[in-house]
């Protein structure tokens, strides 16, 4: 079965979004070219490891360059986003596994995304023909892949706009650090006291 590639080589709009109140989110990913639109749905923690990484592989790419690449050290002034997620929200899949590198020739960071998926790496061929070219094995491939491409002063964009999306969040309890609920949490370090968002 082909797999199915949502490539953009040179979004209008790449963003990390929420649908839903504080501690009830569904974070999602979307990139956009002309009229196309694509949505993936992620995990917070997802998000912030994602920011932080293009965050880190823009400074290496930076440092290797030695401070020759057109690579911005922030995101530049200007090129915000703070519009919400294009409607409306069709989620092509769940992200599992991201992958993240550097294009050297094209000086852009490239993101592929996959969805979860519980298939074995790979699986035994019911096929007993002594000819076939494919093997005792087949390869079992994700279903589907999201890729982006993204200039270094988009990319840093991006990177803060997720940063910011993460942090929109409940806040943090000022004892514990967990999520703070407006209705309070059962603090561990109030011996079972409720505590309450003020």
């Amino acid at each position: 079965m082909p797999i199915v590639v949502h490539h953009f080589e040179q979004p209008d709009r790449f963003v990390a979004g929420t649908v839903g109140e504080p501690g009830q989110r569904t974070f999602f990913l979307q990139a956009r070219e002309g009229a196309r639109v694509t949505s993936v749905a992620l995990e917070k923690q997802q998000v912030q490891i994602l920011a932080e990484r293009v965050d880190l592989l823009l400074d290496e790419a930076l440092r290797r360059s030695g401070g020759d690449a057109a690579i911005p050290a922030v995101a530049p002034v200007g090129m915000a986003d703070p519009n919400p997620l294009d409607q409306p929200i069709d989620e092509e899949f769940r992200v599992g596994t991201i992958t993240l590198s550097w294009d050297p020739e094209a000086q852009r960071v490239v993101i592929e995304l996959f969805p979860v998926s519980d298939e074995p790496v790979a699986a035994d061929s019911d096929s007993d023909d002594e000819g076939d070219a494919s093997g005792t094995e087949d390869e079992v491939e994700a279903s589907e892949v999201l890729i982006v491409k993204l200039e270094p002063a988009y990319a840093r964009s991006f990177v803060q706009r997720a940063q910011s999306v993460v942090s929109a969040g409940r806040p943090p309890c000022q004892f514990c650090g967990n999520p703070l609920d407006p209705e309070g949490h059962l603090c561990p370090r109030a011996n079972g006291f409720k505590r309450i968002a003020y």
